[in-house]
């Protein structure tokens, strides 16, 4: 006859069964924190596509064959000034003059009044967003 208490065996039951409980609940944190830093590189990223834009957008449209393959590493805000506590980061930018009537055809430089203008962000070389639009000269 029982009186009380838990047999051993249900409380080697009870352990597994914690033990399983915290050891998915550990792995379930470490996914999250991944996640986490994913996205937080995502939305820095993004940020420093607008940057990228912004720049493109306060430089005139002559002048932005002067951006053509260009490598801005630590990367640059619109004011065109070094991005302190980016170091890690890059915007690669390509300026390519387009047809008039096709903005799919790269045509030669300065024979159209459009520009696409694809900026691509990197984290350690690796890309992490990337971004093209087109650019009219209106700057007559």
């Amino acid at each position: 006859m029982r009186k009380g208490g838990f047999t051993l065996i249900e409380v080697l039951v009870a352990i597994i069964l914690v033990g399983l409980a915290i050891a998915s609940l550990v792995s379930a944190s470490v996914s999250h924190t991944a996640i986490n830093g994913s996205g937080a590189n995502l939305s820095t990223g993004e940020f420093l596509l607008q940057q990228a834009k912004d720049l493109t957008v306060l430089t005139g449209y002559n002048a932005l064959g002067s951006l053509d393959d260009v490598v801005y590493s630590p990367p640059k805000g619109a004011d065109g000034q070094n991005l302190t506590g980016f170091n890690a980061f890059g915007q690669n930018i390509i300026v390519q003059n387009v047809s008039n009537t096709n903005f799919a055809q790269v045509v030669a430089d300065n024979s159209s009044d459009f520009v696409r203008i694809t900026v691509t962000v990197t984290l350690n070389s690796k890309v992490i967003t990337s971004a093209s639009w087109i650019r009219a000269d209106i700057d007559d």
